[in-house]
């Protein structure tokens, strides 16, 4: 597995492009001046307390106040408040709580009325990015992430990722994290802690040490409310959660980006520094690693797979729905339930890159084709289980229904990925059509489409014509290796192309040398 980082930065935003083994399966966009991003900290003024909701809003300084549940409260919120206190008059300084006297525990089942009043100030962090009309969600359980290990303040527990499965490893990584953390500060030992010695933990808790430190010396004569503690940037977070031994290229477009990449891998994993280059071509970067064409492709309505296959996405209020589709094939009988199996497993390895890609949250419902045999609807099952765990968002997957009804949940923390993929159509009818990248993909998948039922038909020697708008015509047959050339190298069938003067621009037909329409 090969894993390929490309960063495209011009004067308002970067764009980040994660590719395992040249596909995108993730995109991101940090816009310079962003205010509010997962994991920030916020000296904030709490608004009104909603003794019904057991909740309160918070002034962070976003148009609408963030959502404050009493469970999202943290069972030390009055040791926190006590801190507060203390640090903002300037005079406290013991930002690792020595001699700091701690408050009792919240009780569970409690009032908010009870902790927080209106006007008080409070550090909370963001847990989920503004979506749509609600403002960002907070907590006030705080946390620094480290790339091995998460430091909590106020607390004393020490514990292990379950992904962590090996029980002896995660006893050695406890007993390393006890006798290494400082007192008043709960650890998290990440999924990259494993197998790691003594002396890296300890370096990556001494930076997250700094950092709260840090932090709390610009509480005191601050106003409120204001941001006192920044999430990584997220080139930097990207590769503090992801980076390992499959990664084989970080490139960027920018020279300060790329020193600073540098510089940051010098830390973290400084054998891995070597992988960074500076792009100086002239054709644009996300040009060259394909990866608008990909963003193309991959943002519709409708996602085209291998063998003819295709998704249906669509967004409701309350959930997402998937279709899988087998697309227009022909099948042997009694080799439906091999057809089925085969679509559904292409379909869960796309439908996991897909959720990832666009970050969608909340409830999915995925309708699969259906599967009488059990033996199948687990292999589907493990296989999307499988699929989806290079994911990093905190997700659920139910068995296949009788149905071949998937049920998932992922944690949705920013707002869902949107791409408009469509153009205006150049006929000048002022529609709005599908970009020509994504017509040139649904010609070749209807030709895989076309030519797998004539392999089950037995008639594999039909000529095959392609009737198609001049303009498409052209540019399908331009060049030595023109499209219609890699055509014939992929399948070893010639494709004989026939520009249609009355075709609008998106028709296209296949034709048989009977002349039968198929598609």
């Amino acid at each position: 597995m090969k894993t390929e980082l490309i960063i495209r930065s011009n004067s308002s935003d970067i764009d980040f492009a994660l590719l395992r083994d040249g596909k995108l399966i993730e995109l991101n966009n940090e816009t310079t001046g962003n205010k509010f991003s997962v994991g920030d900290i916020f000296l904030a003024k709490i608004g009104k307390v909603l003794t019904g909701l057991n909740a309160a809003f918070v002034n962070v300084g976003f148009p609408k106040d963030g959502f404050l549940h009493y469970h999202d409260l943290g069972p030390q919120v009055n040791s926190l408040n006590s801190f507060i206190k203390k640090v903002s008059t300037g005079k406290y300084k013991e930002f690792t709580f020595k001699n700091f006297q701690y408050q009792e525990d919240i009780n569970k089942d409690g009032s908010i009325s009870d902790v927080l009043k209106t006007g008080q100030n409070l550090l909370v962090q963001i847990v989920k990015e503004p979506i749509s009309t609600k403002g960002p969600r907070l907590s006030s359980e705080l946390s620094i992430a480290g790339r091995y290990l998460v430091l909590v303040p106020f607390s004393n527990r020490v514990s292990v990722s379950q992904k962590i499965e090996d029980p002896e490893e995660k006893e050695r990584l406890k007993r390393l994290a006890k006798s290494i953390k400082p007192k008043g500060f709960g650890v998290i030992l990440r999924t990259v802690a494993e197998g790691k010695k003594v002396a890296e933990l300890d370096k990556d808790l001494q930076n997250s040490l700094e950092r709260w430190k840090t932090m709390c010396k610009r509480i005191a004569n601050t106003t409120t409310p204001t941001k006192i503690l920044s999430e990584l940037n997220r080139a930097s977070s990207i590769l503090r959660d992801v980076m390992n031994e499959s990664f084989t290229n970080i490139v960027t477009n920018d020279e300060t980006l790329y020193i600073e990449i540098k510089e940051y891998l010098q830390e973290i994993y400084p054998e891995k520094e070597k992988i960074v280059t500076l792009h100086n071509s002239q054709v644009p970067i996300f040009e060259k690693y394909g990866i608008e064409r990909q963003i193309k492709t991959s943002f519709g309505k409708t996602v085209s797979m291998s063998k003819g296959a295709y998704l249906v996405i669509e967004h409701t209020e309350a959930l997402h729905v998937i279709d899988v589709n087998s697309g227009n094939r022909s099948n042997k009988a009694g080799s439906q339930e091999e057809t089925a199996l085969e679509v559904n497993l292409i379909a869960a390895s796309e439908i996991a890159r897909q959720l990832q890609l666009r970050d969608m949250g909340g409830i999915i419902v995925v309708d699969f084709i259906d599967m009488h045999n059990a033996d199948n609807r687990n292999k589907l099952y493990q296989h999307l289980k499988e699929a989806m765990s290079f994911d990093r968002t905190k997700h659920k997957i139910l068995p296949p229904s009788k149905f071949g009804l998937v049920q998932i949940t992922r944690q949705r923390v920013r707002p869902e990925l949107s791409i408009k993929t469509t153009e205006t159509d150049p006929n000048g009818n002022g529609q709005q059509v599908e970009a020509p990248i994504i017509l040139l993909d649904k010609i070749e998948a209807d030709l895989e489409k076309y030519l797998y039922n004539l392999k089950s038909e037995k008639s594999t020697n039909k000529k095959i014509q392609l009737h198609i708008h001049p303009f498409i015509a052209a540019y399908l047959t331009k060049g030595v290796n023109s499209i219609r050339f890699k055509w014939y190298l992929k399948h070893k069938k010639w494709i004989s192309i026939i520009p249609r003067d009355a075709y609008t621009y998106l028709h296209y037909e296949f034709i048989s040398e009977e002349e039968k329409s198929v598609v």
